[in-house]
């Protein structure tokens, strides 16, 4: 399971809020609630109380972590605060909403009317939020090398590493970054590597910084070469083909010598700093998400009216193809201003011509195969099963080059503004494995991302080939995909589990894959974060 994918500073700001205090104005404070499940709330965070005060902008920002692969709901609680006690119970209420992180994120700026219960509005109230994350996200690149380094083998050269470790406001060292050991060389030329800035030295750009070189030995009794102290100002200087260059000091062997020079220069060839966009700077910074769906029609999901077929509606409306679109649709539709999805199917016979088609609109509109919101490609969904005949093959490719001619299309803009999901829900018997390899080989260089979920008890040997996790999936021809964008889940793994447990298995991987993407094209986000220090 991905971790917290990072943590989320909510600014408050309440417009003509209801007065409460007799003969002076409320005196307001805001509290953020957290969904726990169970229908109960935690508390999060709240703001500081604003004395006398009908259009507060709390200074206190409020901090949440937060997750792309989780629908998290949030609840702001305005109160009048008259007293010193913690609890909220005895206090006034002024109103709150209920919404979610994914919309906040998604908002440049998320403005709703405060309401004292469902549907009853708290006056005129309204409250804003607007979210930045907290992060510094500047990277700092560092390439290294050695001359003349001491030789502390016996038999051999040395086998130098080296250390970096940043000074704690305590004043102690901590290692930020430990290289490989290049064995036997006394010039080595360590790899290329990055740390981010608030790891290096907290974004303080003259924190010192001390660099220590030993020589390693595989019983971990590492014998020190030398040191020397920097700062990153210092470091800066290198590069463009002119060095910095620092002696390598063994301070017992400075001691003992008069003549000592040093145990070697340690040379810092270049060091850059760059700026590192995470996936809430692009979602935050303009990047639509646009999900579409593929159902699988074909006739070895077994007849729809039969309850054994993987289509078949139980009595209490649903199926694994409805309950696979729910999960994924109810997360990512935070993250698409029109609400409007395309959505398909493919391997079945379809009237009036009983053709069989391979991308076919569930609504039967080819023109605009959109549908209105998540419950909008279920109504579809519903309505077309009686109409079509299952029939096959199950061929992938033509679905996945459809979604790829709209990404192409919105890549040739060169920005970041728009970003493809593309859910296809399978029995798993797929005919066009050739054609859907070279088709996933050639969105791996558009800006999308597949998510297939396997339903029913098929071999699902094929669509784990496709996923890639055990290597790179290459076309027919050899050319292997630019990135991994497949994600394949098996339904029957969360058959028992809370609906929320599916999204999050198939969306986990879905941040990282667009980052990489951006990445990979050098696009900024569309409006870059400014960058704030902590």
């Amino acid at each position: 399971m991905a971790g917290c994918v990072s943590r989320v500073e909510l600014a408050v700001s309440c417009r003509s809020l209801l007065d409460k205090d007799l003969g002076s104005r409320s005196d307001p404070l805001c509290v953020l609630l957290q969904d726990v499940g169970g229908g109960q709330w935690a508390e999060v965070d709240r703001t500081e109380r604003i004395k006398n005060c009908q259009n507060p902008e709390f200074c206190k920002k409020l901090v949440v972590d937060y997750y792309f692969e989780k629908v998290q709901k949030l609840k702001f609680g305005v109160y009048d605060i008259d007293n010193k006690s913690f609890d909220l119970n005895d206090d006034d209420y002024l109103g709150g909403i209920e919404c979610t992180l994914g919309q906040v994120v998604s908002s440049s700026v998320f403005t709703r009317p405060l309401e004292l219960k469902q549907g009853k509005p708290a006056g005129k109230g309204t409250i804003t939020v607007s979210a930045e994350e907290i992060k510094d996200t500047r990277v700092v690149y560092l390439e290294t090398e050695a001359l003349n380094l001491d030789k502390k083998d016996f038999l051999g050269k040395s086998d130098p590493f080296l250390e970096f470790y940043k000074q704690s406001n305590a004043g102690t060292w901590q290692l930020v970054y430990r290289s490989e050991v290049i064995k036997n060389n006394l010039n080595p030329c360590w790899r290329k590597f990055s740390v981010p800035l608030q790891t290096f030295c907290g974004g303080d750009f003259n924190k010192p910084i001390k660099v220590q070189c030993a020589d390693h030995d595989s019983d971990g009794s590492h014998d020190l070469i030398g040191a020397f102290e920097t700062n990153l100002t210092q470091l800066q200087k290198a590069g463009d083909g002119s060095p910095v260059e620092f002696e390598c000091i063994h301070p017992e062997k400075k001691q003992k010598k008069k003549s000592y020079k040093n145990s070697g220069i340690i040379r810092i060839k270049s060091c850059k700093i760059e700026t590192e966009y995470s996936f809430l700077d692009y979602v935050m910074g303009g990047c639509q998400i646009n999900f579409t769906v593929g159902v699988d029609f074909t006739a070895s999901n077994g007849d729809p009216k039969s309850p054994e077929s993987l289509h078949y509606i139980s009595p209490d409306g649903i199926n694994e193809y409805l309950i696979a679109i729910w999960s994924v649709g109810s997360v990512v539709q935070d993250y698409d201003t029109d609400k409007l999805f395309p959505a398909f199917g493919f391997g079945a016979q379809v009237p009036p011509s009983w053709q069989v088609s391979h991308e076919f609109a569930l609504n039967f509109n080819p023109t605009n195969p959109y549908c209105q919101g998540i419950q909008g490609i279920v109504d579809a969904y519903r309505q077309i099963l009686p109409q079509i005949r299952l029939y096959g093959p199950t061929n992938f490719s033509p679905i996945i080059n459809h979604v790829a001619r709209f990404a192409a299309h919105s890549a040739q803009q060169g920005t970041a503004s728009q970003y493809f999901i593309l859910l296809i829900i399978t029995d798993g018997e797929i005919t066009d494995l050739d054609q859907t390899r070279q088709a996933i080989v050639n969105a791996s260089k558009l800006p999308m991302s597949i998510i297939i979920v396997g339903v029913g008890e098929a071999d699902f040997k094929a669509m784990e080939f496709l996923d890639g996790d055990n290597g790179v999936l290459k076309s027919l021809t050899g050319e292997p995909a630019a990135r991994d964008i497949v994600q394949f889940v098996p339904f029957r793994q969360f058959k028992n589990a809370p609906r929320e447990a599916l999204s999050q298995m198939v969306l986990a991987e879905v941040p990282k894959q667009l980052v990489s993407y951006y990445k990979w094209q050098g696009w900024p986000p569309v409006k870059p974060p400014e960058i704030k220090m902590m």
